[in-house]
C-alpha cells in the first residue's frame, strides 16, 4: 500500500509540517508520496532531500530582525521578498541545487498556479528547487516565476491542500495536512482594533524603511499610529489585508476541494494565532504538528489496521 502526504499551504504555519512528519515517523508511518503546496512544498522538499533536520534548525533559530531581512522594496516593484537571500535559504536549509526529482527515493510534486489561465500545474520532475520556488510564490509578497514559457504563482490560490495529486501519483491511503481550517473561526474581526495611543500624546514616528516596518508587523505592533480618536476602528494595514485575503481565498477552495476528494486522514494543526509572516515562531508550529499527529494516533492507527 502506498501512502501519500498532501502539505498544505500556510506561509508562517508551514513549520508545523515539520512536527506532523517527525511525530508520523515515531508512529512507524513513512510516505512513499509526498505533495505540497507553497510552504508545504518547502518543507516537503527538505524531507525527500534528506534535510529535514537542517531546515528545523534553522526554522527554530530564526528571529524577528532576521525574518525581516528577507524583505526589500524594489525600484521595479512586483513582490517585497529578497530573491537572492531567498535563494540562498533554500540552497542552505532545503535542499542541493543538483538533485532531480526523478532521482529520488520518494515520488514528489509541487502545486502552482499559472497566471494567466488560472490552471492548476503540477511540479513533479526537473530541478527540485526550481520545482518548488513557484509554488510559494505568493501574489504581492514574491515575484511571478518565469516556468518553461508560463509565469507561475502560489498554488495555494488553486489547490491548497493537495490531495488530488498524491492519488494522481499513486497514492491507495492520504494523509492531509491543512493548516488554515481554523483561521476564519478564531481570528479576530478587523473592525475591532483598537488604537492604544492617547489622542493628545499621538505623534508620527519617522520612517524606518521597509525593514522596520515589517519588524513592526512581524512583532505584533503595527498599532494605528495615525488613528484617529482613541477608541475608533482602525484602518487595517496592508500585511493584515493580505494576510486576511488569503486565508479567505484558502479556506473557501480548500474546503470545495475536500468536499470532491477526501482525504483518508485529515490533520488540521491549531495555529490560527500564527501570523502569516511570523517565520520566527516555529518551536509553537513545530510542537502543535506533533501534537496533532499524537491527538489523532488511534483514528490514524485503525485505519491503517483495516486496510492492512
Amino acid at each position: 500500500m502506498k501512502i501519500g502526504l498532501a502539505l498544505g499551504s500556510g506561509s508562517s504555519r508551514g513549520w508545523s509540517h515539520i512536527g506532523v512528519i517527525q511525530a508520523l515517523a515515531e508512529l512507524g508511518i513513512e510516505p512513499n508520496i509526498v505533495c505540497g503546496t507553497s510552504a508545504g512544498a518547502i518543507v516537503g522538499a527538505a524531507y525527500v532531500a534528506n534535510n529535514l533536520d537542517n531546515l528545523e534548525n534553522w526554522a527554530l533559530s530564526i528571529t524577528k530582525f532576521e525574518t525581516a531581512k528577507f524583505f526589500e522594496l524594489k525600484k521595479s516593484f512586483n513582490g517585497f521578498i529578497n530573491g537572492k537571500r531567498l535563494q540562498q535559504f533554500l540552497l542552505q536549509h532545503v535542499a542541493d541545487e543538483n538533485i532531480q526529482i526523478e532521482d529520488l527515493s520518494k515520488r514528489f510534486a509541487a502545486v502552482a498556479t499559472d497566471l494567466e489561465s488560472g490552471r492548476e500545474i503540477w511540479l513533479n520532475e526537473g530541478n527540485l528547487l526550481q520545482a518548488i520556488w513557484p509554488s510559494f510564490a505568493l501574489p504581492g509578497l514574491f515575484s511571478p516565476v518565469e516556468h518553461e514559457n508560463r509565469w507561475l504563482i502560489d498554488g495555494g490560490l488553486v489547490n491548497p491542500v493537495p490531495v488530488s495529486l498524491c492519488r494522481a501519483l499513486g497514492a491507495d491511503f492520504v494523509i492531509a495536512v491543512n493548516l488554515n481550517g481554523d483561521l476564519l473561526s478564531r481570528q479576530p474581526q478587523l473592525s475591532s482594533f483598537k488604537s492604544t495611543v492617547p489622542k493628545t500624546t499621538a505623534k508620527p514616528k519617522a520612517d524606518k524603511g521597509l525593514v522596520g516596518k515589517v519588524t513592526e508587523y512581524v512583532s505584533a505592533k503595527t498599532s494605528a499610529v495615525f488613528a484617529g480618536e482613541e477608541n475608533k476602528p482602525v484602518q487595517p494595514g496592508l500585511f493584515e489585508v493580505l494576510a486576511g485575503s488569503v486565508n479567505i481565498v484558502q479556506d473557501r477552495i480548500t474546503k470545495s476541494r475536500m468536499a470532491g476528494d477526501p482525504p483518508d486522514i485529515l490533520l488540521t494543526p491549531r495555529l490560527a494565532d500564527i501570523g502569516l509572516l511570523e517565520l520566527y515562531r516555529a518551536k509553537e508550529a513545530i510542537a502543535e504538528g506533533k501534537a496533532c499527529v499524537q491527538r489523532m494516533a488511534p483514528e490514524i492507527q485503525h485505519i491503517l489496521d483495516t486496510l492492512t
